[in-house]
């Protein structure tokens, strides 16, 4: 019998409390409509897939059931709810682990099943290189789950590999289409991982955003702020991510940089790179690699979540001659002289 208990008030509301005067919209317009997280969460229904998620359900000052989410514990029990909910996956982080949003990492994974779509492909399974994985593998376990694709998850950071192992021993019948490699080196990103007759039919990847420690101290600090007070905003660099996944020299440009110079010596061994892209400041020069490199087409994907604004940059080198983009992108030739702003959609 379910426990009646009504949810505690957001720690961080203040003043009165309207109780659901503002109704619930029928679905998060800014996610991709095939999105199964688009609509309101049914919190009954997520504390019966994850108990643990009972205790951190509060009522916002709408009166809505909703969870702090600037209390990483919450966000964790909530992302642990959504996964055994929808998938019946059993995930877990260690401390200090960057937590991703799933319902923002599914909506990368649906932009780019649709752009997979637009052009024929050979059958058999989709075939996905993760690149960066981290500890959380989210990419693989939803990207496998949701669409059957296969995956090969490449990190750095061997004890980010060894967790995400031990997220598959947790899930076999999804593990079996998910292989993880160690990348030796940290200044490269395909070389020494892929074998030299290896095929993708994409690429994801979630870059590191800062240039420094500090910086992504910072940046946790005034995210913290916002979401919940200056008092409390002291503790959150705890939760801020490791060295890898939340910053790297030269931040999220270097990063991307080397990342389509070495994609070059791939070519069309992998049908569309791709990577988000935070900052929308970097796309000028990143569209300058791009045509440094011959990439033969350039995509950008405007993305959303909440008031999060983010795009996906997808590049290929795979001959131009093929349907061109439709939906929410857009697209040039690299070989066409237009000014770089046309081509994203803000």
């Amino acid at each position: 019998m379910r426990n009646k208990t009504k949810p505690r008030l957001h720690p961080s509301d203040t003043g009165p409390v309207h109780r659901a005067t503002r109704p619930l919209p029928e679905r998060k317009e800014e996610l991709h409509p095939r999105n199964r997280f688009n609509r309101a969460y049914d919190f009954a229904r997520l504390v019966e897939a994850h108990f643990g998620l009972k205790r951190h359900v509060v009522r916002n000052r709408y009166g809505h059931e909703s969870v702090n989410y600037a209390d990483p514990s919450a966000v964790k029990a909530l992302n642990r709810a959504l996964l055994a909910d929808a998938y019946g996956l059993k995930w877990d982080l260690p401390p200090g682990r960057l937590c991703p949003a799933v319902p923002g990492r599914l909506d990368y994974l649906h932009h780019l099943a649709d752009l997979l779509a637009e052009d024929a492909r050979e059958g058999g399974p989709v075939s996905i290189l993760d690149v960066g994985t981290g500890a959380n593998c989210i990419y693989p376990l939803v990207g496998a789950s949701e669409f059957g694709w296969r995956f090969v998850g490449v990190d750095v950071d061997t004890a980010a590999v060894r967790w995400a192992r031990k997220l598959l021993a947790a899930n076999p019948a999804t593990a079996a289409r998910i292989e993880l490699r160690v990348q030796p080196s940290r200044d490269r990103f395909f070389r020494g991982v892929i074998g030299a007759d290896e095929r993708f039919d994409a690429t994801v990847c979630n870059p590191p955003f800062h240039a420094s420690a500090a910086a992504a101290a910072a940046g946790t600090r005034r995210k913290a702020e916002n979401l919940r007070g200056r008092a409390a905003a002291a503790v959150a660099p705890a939760h801020a991510g490791v060295a890898g996944e939340l910053w790297c020299p030269g931040g999220e440009a270097a990063f991307l940089r080397g990342m389509i110079r070495e994609s070059a010596a791939i070519g069309a061994r992998c049908r569309w790179f791709t990577a988000l892209v935070s900052r929308s400041d970097h796309l000028d020069m990143l569209y300058r690699v791009l045509e440094y490199a011959r990439a033969t087409r350039v995509r950008t994907i405007a993305m959303a979540h909440g008031a999060k604004r983010s795009r996906i940059l997808a590049w290929t080198f795979r001959p131009s001659d093929v349907s061109a983009g439709r939906g929410r992108a857009s697209e040039i030739s690299t070989t066409q002289k237009q000014p770089a702003e046309s081509i994203e959609q803000r």
